[in-house]
């Protein structure tokens, strides 16, 4: 499977949601008393912090198990002319001496051996075979973002974050001689395992040394470090085009989720709908997650009361997700680690597309039916 095809297995997600698109009237400086300037959003912190399961810093009880592209030294022990070096084909399958293809994938070497010398025994007596492994092409983990070699690197063996990001040449810093700062932002750095969010919390890894959050990263793992210099605003959910859009001094939740395209109308169908009402009921759970992905704030506006000015625009700040849901929210714990896993498999499909040399973005939202995600363990 080619680079993008490996990413586009994340997508399935379906795209559904509505709302209008009237100009809003940002009137007032408080929810209760008019002005002229947006106001600040009122922001909640979730119930709890998630926490990493201790498992997820263990490496995992098993042995390597052989893939395409892998590459193997074979040889009949007492025979050195027989020594070659063969690499698991796309078919998972080895050649090796007089032996037609033998199907290796998902063995361990010992098994490959087994599996050669029980071959080979039909045509020589008592043969011993050695099993090299020499490289690793079949498990790689993703290194992207604001690190000094970004890029897709072979698990060889257990490694944990802080080894992968070593390997990647650590994080990116100012050259300037005058200003050494971080490029990194920590915050929003994650980890996506199989469409989830590990809680990992990169400050307290990089910065603090906590190790309860080194985990020890599994084939395609993806760990993203954005930049810290980029000025932008996140717009997920049911707009027209979830992205990352640039920010500006005044910009607000309504002129934010109006550069993504706006919000996607969906007409209700059947006896039920005669009139053709807009399904807007969940536009009154627009959510604004600002502050690191494991320890988010919270905030929720209804969009149709702020376009119609019966509440004030919200003002955002670099960095903010806004997140346009399908249907109203549960709890506060629930909704964020909804629209933090929305983000990680959004970021991720993008920029795993630009790591492959594609072009545009991927528009992803949680359909009507499915629940929110669980948070990862």
């Amino acid at each position: 499977m080619n680079t993008v095809g490996r990413v586009c297995f994340l997508l399935a997600f379906v795209l559904v949601a509505g709302c209008a698109s009237n100009k809003p009237q940002a009137e007032s400086s408080t929810f209760s008393e008019l002005s002229t300037k947006p106001v600040p959003a009122q922001l909640t912190l979730a119930d709890d912090t998630p926490h990493l399961d201790p498992a997820l810093l263990r490496p995992k009880d098993e042995l390597f198990a052989l893939g395409p592209g892998d590459r193997l030294e074979i040889e009949i022990v007492g025979n050195p002319t027989t020594r070659t070096v063969t690499a698991v084909g796309p078919d998972g399958k080895i050649y090796f001496n007089i032996l037609p293809g033998l199907d290796v994938w998902g063995l361990t070497l010992g098994q490959t051996q087994d599996q050669l010398e029980k071959q080979l025994s039909q045509y020589l007596r008592a043969p011993h075979v050695s099993v090299t492994l020499r490289d690793v092409a079949s498990k790689h983990i993703w290194m992207i973002g604001r690190m000094t070699r970004p890029g897709v690197y072979p698990l060889t063996g257990p490694t944990t974050i802080l080894e992968a990001i070593a390997t990647a040449g650590g994080t990116s810093v100012s050259e300037s001689q005058a200003n050494s700062s971080e490029l990194a932002d920590l915050r929003h750095s994650f980890v996506m395992r199989k469409g989830q969010l590990l809680p990992v919390d990169f400050f307290r890894l990089l910065h603090e040394g906590d190790a309860a959050q080194n985990v020890v990263l599994q084939p395609d793992d993806f760990v993203y470090i954005p930049s810290a210099q980029s000025q932008e605003v996140y717009v997920l959910g049911a707009v027209l085009n979830s992205r990352a859009v640039s920010y500006t001094e005044d910009m607000t939740v309504i002129s934010a989720i109006a550069n993504a395209g706006g919000p996607v109308v969906l007409q209700l169908l059947g006896p039920t709908a005669s009139t053709g009402t807009p399904i807007d009921a969940r536009l009154s759970h627009i959510a604004i997650l600002r502050g690191s992905l494991v320890q988010a704030r919270l905030a929720v506006v209804n969009y149709n009361d702020i376009i119609k000015g019966r509440t004030p625009d919200v003002r955002l700040e670099p960095g903010d997700i806004v997140f346009i849901p399908n249907s109203p929210m549960g709890t506060v714990k629930s909704y964020i680690n909804m629209i933090a896993n929305v983000f990680v498999t959004t970021i991720s499909a993008n920029e795993g597309i630009r790591a492959g040399g594609g072009v545009g973005n991927v528009n992803i939202v949680v359909p009507l039916s499915t629940p929110a995600p669980a948070a990862a363990r």
